[in-house]
């Protein structure tokens, strides 16, 4: 039976979410923590398959990157946090922390929290491995993507549409296909977004990266390096 914790000091905001949880996975077990003293005894004592967790609790401003810390010296638990502050800055913030996705308070409905959590559960759970010599794609062992034995920092919606291009490498993704992992946006110019931030953050470990191909009006095919 899966085990996740919810780390948020909002009383109101922690029912919710838990209720959510319950909702979309009867039967879960889900401890609700609210300070970082709590959580992070917790974290010591329990072995917890996802955490759910707030940055700020009470006055500690950043008590969820201590608790991301702790986590991750421990048993590398997947994290998702939810929190107030501007996605704009901290996604990459908690991304270089190795949290697996960031939500923004008031930005997101109840559908696309529930998908966000579950689509990690199965992550950890039943792991899909696909690799090859240069990129390997299993969420259990490496948490993000690799390229060529180097992490590469995308949002999860970017790595479902990875996921989706290299599971049909040699082949035409369409944006019809492309539009079914995303969350919302779903329109042309969105994926062409996401494929652009895919992309850079290939770049950035291998500036000679071209294995994402563009197929004018139709979609985009990953093509193996040569």
């Amino acid at each position: 039976m899966a085990k996740v914790a919810v780390i948020e000091d909002d009383l109101p905001t922690s029912n919710q979410l838990r209720t959510w949880i319950e909702s979309a996975r009867p039967g879960i077990v889900v401890d609700q923590w609210f300070s970082r003293d709590d959580a992070e005894a917790a974290i010591a004592r329990e072995r917890y398959d996802l955490v759910v967790l707030d940055i700020e609790l009470g006055r500690e401003r950043h008590a969820g990157v201590a608790i991301i810390n702790a986590i991750n010296k421990r048993h590398g638990t997947p994290v998702l946090v939810v929190s107030a502050m501007p996605a704009t800055i901290y996604r990459s913030i908690m991304k270089a922390l190795d949290a697996w996705d960031y939500l923004q308070k008031a930005t997101f409905e109840e559908a696309d929290f529930v998908e966000t959590f579950l689509e990690i559960l199965r992550s950890v759970k039943e792991p899909a491995a696909a690799s090859t010599a240069e990129l390997s794609m299993d969420p259990l062992r490496q948490r993000t993507p690799m390229w060529r034995g180097h992490r590469i920092n995308l949002p999860l919606t970017a790595q479902r549409i990875l996921a989706a291009l290299f599971e049909k490498r040699g082949q035409v993704v369409s944006y019809d296909e492309l539009f079914e992992v995303v969350k919302s946006g779903r329109n042309r110019d969105n994926i062409r977004k996401h494929v652009s931030t895919i992309r850079d953050a290939f770049r950035e470990i291998d500036p000679d990266f071209a294995c994402i191909e563009n197929v004018p009006m139709r979609g985009f095919r990953w093509a193996d390096s040569e």
